[in-house]
């Protein structure tokens, strides 16, 4: 008891000394931060420098945990008296608070907020400061949190415009060649901000010479890294800059390391994703090396050339995507057959995209691909990985659209009666998706009676709770498709729905309700 009065007494004293100087509450995990402001020293004897520490602690700490009017006003004191207060004192105060991994999102935002403000009011002043603040900013480009990474871009981006070009290469070139690839990736980018801010030739010169390092091939991946992650943040804006840029990384295919061929392919996608339908002339000079890399590698290296030529295909005219697809369709039927859950990935997704171009026949994907997609794919297996699951589901759906509702419906319907629910549940959600993009006329009678009984068992069968919606919308989107054909199964899904309505669980008593909801419509 004596132990908590002391604390308690230590409480009181620290919160009416705070009412008196004004600062709100302090966290413990602020003390190593703002421990010095419960110093009792009489300011006046403190020197010039520590006065002005003293007041940017204070008002940093009024930021942090103040109430809205404090921090409004200190935020607003901080912006104006940036250049008094030096860019020294507020960087060594600032930047320690923001490595902390304690911070809230709303303490790290505001923080961010006041970097902001100040950058602006310092201008030229913060260029001795660049790489201190790219060292605690660059980590929020790769975090998580999506508004981090906006934030980190922002504050970069601003960082850019007040220090220039030469003094942000200066402070990240060294860190363009390091061992550790996650300081080269995060300076990539960075890299692809200052390009953004600044504009894009202004960095290409800088940018051909890193491409094109004979030192070390860590300079050469990251200097291709840059060009990928420019593509991704400017989207379509890389069109003017696309051959240039294109031209810059194209030796990389033949690299004689492996993980600068697998980044350039994988640039090389990013920029024809950015640049589509627009751009294929650009590519003209790596459909070549793309084509005997594809033929040569394995593993990864191969999943990234994979990549690239999937989304060049789409740029082509008819004809020539027809060709190419033709080309390509042979190693990735061969890859059908990989246990890599990436590569199996990328397939899928390469697949659908040479699927959906114009000029790929339907007779020829019937015949090439659709046997052994079914046979390798449509299995357990892949039901269980979500991921690829829900690759799988948008690819057949793809599919559907060239070869016809029936094609497809009449394969997966049998997965209607499985035993596993998961593998019901993606075969109801691929089912699904076909006749609602596509309707139901090719389906015969035959058929229409398959996939009701299917649909009826599945529907029956269900026990996981995540497989409800999946269930009603699949019923509901093949009954609005079969039309007036569902009439002479009216009786067979009355008797279903009235037998779910007993059931002993409120959610499938709900579910059945819903159901009887959507033969009425």
């Amino acid at each position: 008891m004596p132990y908590l009065k002391r604390i308690e007494a230590s409480v009181f004293m620290y919160r009416k000394n705070c009412q008196v100087g004004g600062l709100p509450f302090m966290k413990p995990e602020d003390y190593k931060y703002f421990g010095a402001l419960l110093n009792e020293d009489d300011e006046e004897e403190l020197s010039p420098n520590e006065q002005k520490e003293r007041k940017i602690m204070k008002l940093l700490l009024k930021v942090k945990n103040g109430t809205p009017p404090q921090r409004k006003t200190a935020l607003r004191q901080l912006t104006d008296k940036a250049r008094e207060f030096g860019a020294g004192p507020l960087f060594t105060n600032i930047l320690p608070l923001l490595m902390d991994f304690t911070l809230e999102d709303q303490e790290r935002h505001l923080l961010v907020k006041v970097i902001d403000r100040v950058l602006y009011k310092l201008d030229e002043l913060v260029r001795p400061y660049v790489h201190k603040i790219l060292v605690v900013i660059e980590p929020f480009l790769i975090d998580e949190d999506f508004y981090a990474r906006v934030e980190g871009r922002q504050i970069i981006s601003n960082l850019t415009k007040a220090a220039g070009l030469a003094t942000m290469i200066a402070a990240m070139r060294p860190d363009i060649d390091n061992t550790d690839e996650y300081v080269r990736n995060t300076t990539a980018r960075a890299f692809s901000v200052v390009a953004t801010a600044l504009g894009i030739p202004a960095l290409l010169p800088f940018l051909k010479a890193v491409c094109q390092s004979k030192k070390s091939w860590q300079a050469r991946h990251t200097g291709i890294k840059i060009v990928q992650q420019i593509a991704i943040q400017i989207g379509c804006a890389v069109l003017p800059h696309l051959r240039s840029l294109v031209e810059i990384i194209k030796h990389g295919l033949n690299d004689e390391n492996p993980k600068v061929r697998t980044i350039t392919a994988l640039s090389l996608a990013a920029l024809a994703e950015a640049s589509a339908p627009y751009g294929i002339e650009s590519f003209d000079s790596v459909l070549k090396p793309l084509w005997m890399g594809i033929r040569s590698h394995r593993g990864k290296v191969l999943a990234a050339f994979f990549k690239a030529i999937g989304c060049i295909i789409p740029l082509m005219d008819a004809e020539y995507a027809s060709y190419y697809t033709r080309e390509v369709m042979v190693t990735l039927v061969r890859e059908f057959e990989s246990n890599d859950l990436e590569m199996i990935k990328i397939v899928l997704k390469v697949v659908k995209q040479c699927v959906s171009t114009e000029g790929v026949e339907a007779d020829y994907i019937r015949s090439a691909v659709l046997p052994k997609f079914f046979r390798i794919y449509w299995v357990r297996k892949t039901a269980l990985d979500r991921r690829n699951c829900k690759q799988l589901v948008e690819t057949t759906v793809e599919i559907a659209s060239k070869v016809g509702v029936a094609g497809i419906v009449g394969r997966v319907v049998e997965g209607l009666k499985d035993e596993n629910e998961i593998y019901r549940r993606m075969v109801l959600e691929t089912i699904e998706k076909v006749v609602a993009d596509l309707g139901a006329s090719d389906i015969d009678s035959r058929l229409e009676e398959l996939l009701i009984d299917g649909i009826l068992h599945a529907f029956q069968e269900q026990t996981r709770d995540d497989a409800n919606n999946v269930m009603l919308n699949g019923f509901g989107a093949v009954v609005n498709s079969l039309g007036h054909r569902v009439k002479s199964y009216l009786p067979q899904i009355c008797g279903t729905i009235k037998w779910r309505l007993n059931n002993k669980s409120a959610k499938m008593r709900q579910q059945a309700a819903d159901c009887n909801g959507h033969e009425t419509v």
